[in-house]
């Protein structure tokens, strides 16, 4: 079909004048139209574009017009039409019949031969006086205003309109007429042969086409994104149709997206509006490469069956459908919607009958010969759905490697590894369907329902376990594991998930083998459970899950359990461990085989050596594979970025993970990155968005006995306050995740010794901070790993009398690689630098406060760099930062201020403003580096020059 037939024929002036404004990535075609505009009859007044279909010749067309009637041009337009291609002169009567009435005013030969070309005369006349008498018309009417000529889909323009238009484009380069018209690449057409500079439009780029799809659909899911624009390849009327012919639970991301996206009718007969014009032998072809974009020539050939060879695809090629296949090279289309358009074209007899054929050819490939014959069966089968059955899980219980045959097809339908998860659950229900025995269509529905939890359907996982209704041999282990995970990641209710849990193991009988989806399925879910609660009771039944498999097989679950349960135990056995465990990954390891690892090493602060590999699972998973393992492994990185200073980094990664959240419904892993994000708001010194976050998280995960997700939010609390300088409500978080003397192995209590010693110093508490060091030392924290070795010796340094300080201090920075960890390194030389200046040291004080400044503004950490530059002016050191901005002073830090400025005492503002002389202290320390001060004395000067720049501020 072509453009014409969907507009019939094009008004003769535009339909805005603003037409082509909006055409993005078409600055250089725009400007040449605007050139030839510009000066008509300059010897230069034609152009033919070409370029693919839905590409924008016609957008550009219309550009033209409008800039042609704003110029004051009239403007003359037709588009050629298959149906009319064969009529003589239809062409030319379309595109003249807006001037018909300036006919009569021609010389008599020259209106004679026209009233025959609108039908006004039985007398038919020559085609050269034809041609003649068109020219003289179209000098009659630039009498008085220039003129502009469209021409699109020439290539259906009749031959006797475009031998005339031809002769008329060789004879108007003097005149004030502009000719434009506009081709379909890889088509014949006589203008072709006409002499008129061409210009190929071209698909639009990454950022052009992405502007385009945002325009017209906003709001999209990431996943959903990013695979219509790759479908789409730059095409611009496939980035405005694709969009449109999704429901809107699939452009939200909550339903997948089909292996075949739908086309609208438009742009199905855009991409590939030629197939039925072709030869049944080239059509067979066709069909068999789309529905098998792997397909080599030699598996079209003997899928053809005798019926076609690969010579028949030269029609193909020459309607620009596909490319010349390259020696050894499959088929390629010339877009990848021309393939999908090729699918939905042809009959369901033929598709099926092509099914079959690639499954006869493909007898090799396990996987894509399942999914054929799955596609080609018409009611139960249940070797084809056997078949799949196996198919479909194969790739992701054990990952793919090198080589193996599954890893050529991984998804099944497509040969990208990246969707087998999301795919497995379609064929595992096609499976199913396929089944004609309950019990093998309920265990195949219950396998669906288990996977479906991970890639991102968790509406769909009700249904299917409902659908999968209840046999004797239902797994019902799988079942209950099933739901548990539905209830963790879609509610959060991790109690109720641990009972199911408990029922599920209770149901598993005989041995336990991983290759079982029922064992597999309840170890991964207890593992999610285990790690974020704090109670004894879940690391305990994983543990009796464990010994009923043989150590080698639950290696990766035994490293996660001991990095959490016994880290100071185990810590170099688990570390060695790790690097044997990632080591082994194949390739294409399954994301359950490497998540796992992911929390084992962030929990021992050694994920940056294994950081490639999960990013490369994520990029495999992250359209269409396991979701709900691609936002634990971006939280994982994200933790990994923020210890390791790279804080920007850190942010870009758990928005990911946030959005991906949000979008699936994973509610439990977006509860868990906010509480990551508070943290990381806290270290940028923003402790209002720190608290919020915080709070929000608290409470979600409190009254579900998420008791990790909730420390890591008071994590963030603590870290927000000691930033502000208030040390009784950070000593009042850290309280709250570990009690006073008992420093605690878990997470996030490991990492959090320094933040309580502080605390607990800056408020007085010297002896409680001594004993929590000593029971942390006592209880082998510091050997869980370097970060946490650091770590504890700082607070040791912190607690300690000041004759012991600076040796603890300088042991403290001159551990191995303890620079590794930018963020803990500078507090410890923050702290380092106060004790120096508070012992009189100022020129030692003077380089550890340098250097930590240098490290906070490199890191981000804002809060922290403007203590470190109010402990500099301390020392004499005048820290020129033009551009920090203070945070303002509250109303009760301002009257706080200005009471302790005329010389009143703590104990006596604390009696006017009904404080305690601890909270008067705590908000003393926390405004002075607002005012870039560091003691009560400058307190007097430091108001009044606020008052003068808030004076000044007020001038007009």
């Amino acid at each position: 079909m072509s453009t014409s037939e969907r507009r019939r024929q094009a008004p003769e002036t535009p339909r805005s004048s603003l037409a082509g404004a909006q055409l993005l990535g078409r600055a250089g075609e725009l400007e040449l139209i605007d050139s030839l505009l510009a000066a008509p009859g300059r010897g230069g007044s034609g152009l033919l574009m070409h370029g693919e279909p839905g590409v924008g010749k016609t957008a550009l067309l219309d550009a033209a017009a409008a800039r042609a009637t704003v110029l004051g041009m009239r403007v003359l337009r037709a588009c050629g039409v298959q149906a009319e291609a064969r009529i003589a002169f239809s062409a030319l009567h379309q595109l003249l019949y807006p001037v018909r009435h300036d006919v009569d005013r021609l010389p008599e030969h020259h209106r004679d031969a026209l009233h025959e070309l609108f039908g006004l005369s039985r007398t038919p006349a020559p085609e050269q006086v034809v041609s003649t008498a068109v020219l003289a018309l179209l000098e009659l009417t630039t009498a008085e205003r220039g003129l502009l000529m469209l021409a699109d889909d020439v290539a259906w323009f009749d031959e006797a309109s475009a031998d005339v238009l031809g002769f008329v484009v060789r004879r108007i380069a003097d005149a004030p007429i502009v000719f434009l018209a506009a081709s379909r690449t890889g088509t014949e057409d006589l203008f072709r042969r006409s002499g008129l500079p061409e210009c190929r439009v071209e698909s639009l780029g990454a950022e052009e086409s992405g502007a385009v799809l945002d325009a017209h659909a906003p709001g999209l899911a990431p996943a959903v994104r990013r695979r219509l624009l790759a479908e789409a390849d730059g095409n611009p009327l496939a980035l405005q149709e694709l969009p449109a012919a999704l429901t809107a639970r699939q452009r939200g991301g909550q339903d997948p997206l089909p292996d075949r996206l739908p086309l609208s009718r438009r742009l199905e007969a855009t991409c590939a509006g030629l197939f039925a014009e072709l030869p049944a032998p080239t059509r067979r072809l066709l069909l068999l490469a789309a529905l098998d974009s792997g397909a080599g020539l030699s598996v079209l050939r003997t899928a053809a069956e005798g019926s076609a060879d690969i010579d028949d695809l030269v029609p193909a090629e020459r309607a620009g459908l596909v490319r010349a296949p390259a020696a050894g090279c499959g088929l390629t289309f010339c877009h990848p919607l021309i393939a999908t358009a090729v699918v939905n074209l042809a009959p369901p007899c033929e598709r099926r009958a092509a099914h079959e054929a690639l499954a006869a050819a493909l007898g090799d490939d396990p996987e894509r010969h399942a999914w054929h014959l799955a596609e080609a069966a018409t009611g139960p089968d249940e070797a084809v759905a056997r078949a799949l059955d196996e198919a479909a899980l194969a790739a992701w219980r054990r990952g793919t490697t090198p080589g193996d045959p599954s890893a050529s097809v991984g998804a099944l339908v497509s040969d990208r590894r990246r969707v087998a998860a999301s795919a497995a659950v379609t064929a595992l229900v096609r499976a199913g369907e396929l089944s004609p025995h309950p019990v093998d269509r309920s265990r195949r529905l219950v396998e669906a329902a288990f996977l479906a939890t991970m890639t991102g359907q968790l509406d769909q996982v009700n249904r299917l376990l409902a659908n999968a209704g209840q046999t004797p041999d239902t797994p019902t282990g799988l079942v209950f594991a099933a739901t548990a995970h539905l209830l963790t990641h879609d509610e959060g209710d991790v109690d109720a998930a641990y009972r199911l849990l408990a029922r599920a193991l209770d149901d598993v009988t005989g041995g336990a083998r991983t290759d079982n989806w029922d064992h597999l399925g309840i170890l991964y879910t207890l593992l999610l459970v285990s790690l974020f609660t704090l109670r004894p009771e879940p690391w305990k039944l994983l543990e009796t899950a464990m010994a009923r498999f043989p150590p080698e097989a639950v290696s990766t679950f035994r490293l996660c359990y001991d990095a959490y349960v016994e880290p100071t135990r185990k810590s170099d056995a688990i570390r060695e461990g790790l690097a044997d465990a990632f080591a082994a990954l194949p390739t294409d390891a399954a994301p359950w085989q490497i998540v796992p690892l992911g929390f084992a090493a962030v929990a021992l602060d050694a994920l940056s050596d294994y950081r490639h590999l999960l990013h490369r699972m994520i990029e495999r998973e992250r359209d269409g594979g396991a979701i709900g393992m691609v936002i634990p492994a971006l939280m994982l990185l994200c933790q990994d970025s923020y210890v390791h200073g790279q804080w920007d980094e850190a942010e870009r990664l758990a928005q990911e993970g946030l959005d991906l959240s949000v979008v699936y419904g994973y509610q439990f892993w977006e509860h868990q990155v906010r509480a990551v994000l508070a943290s990381g708001a806290a270290l940028r010194g923003n402790a209002a968005l720190a608290r919020t976050r915080s709070e929000e998280t608290t409470t979600w995960a409190a009254p579900r006995g998420m008791d990790v997700t909730e420390g890591y939010a008071r994590s963030a609390r603590n870290l927000a306050a000691l930033g502000q300088g208030d040390f009784e409500e950070a000593l009042v978080q850290a309280a709250r995740i570990g009690p006073p003397g008992v420093p605690t192995p878990g997470v996030p209590g490991r990492w959090m010794v320094l933040d309580y010693v502080e605390a607990a110093v800056r408020t007085g508490r010297i002896e409680d901070a001594q004993a929590h060091v000593r029971a942390a030392q006592e209880a082998g924290i510091p050997r869980i790993g370097p970060r946490i070795e650091l770590i504890t010796a700082g607070a040791a340094a912190v607690a300690a009398d000041d004759g012991d300080a600076a040796k603890l201090f300088e042991a403290a920075l001159a551990l191995p690689d303890a620079a590794r960890w930018p963020w803990d390194y500078a507090r410890i030389q923050f702290a380092y630098g106060q004790w120096l200046r508070r012992t009189h040291d100022m020129a030692g004080a003077r380089v550890q406060l340098s250097t930590a400044l240098e490290t906070f503004d490199r890191i981000g950490a804002a809060m922290m760099a403007q203590r470190a530059t109010a402990e500099l002016r301390a020392t004499g050191v005048s820290v020129a930062r033009p551009d920090a901005v203070p945070e303002p002073l509250t109303a009760q830090e301002r009257q706080i201020a200005e009471l302790a400025a005329t010389g009143l005492s703590n104990k006596q503002i604390g009696e006017r403003l009904f404080l305690s002389h601890r909270t008067v202290g705590s908000h003393l320390y926390r405004l002075y580096p607002k005012l870039g001060i560091t003691s009560r004395a400058a307190l007097r000067g430091a108001l009044e020059a606020l008052a003068a720049a808030e004076d000044d501020d007020r001038s007009p």
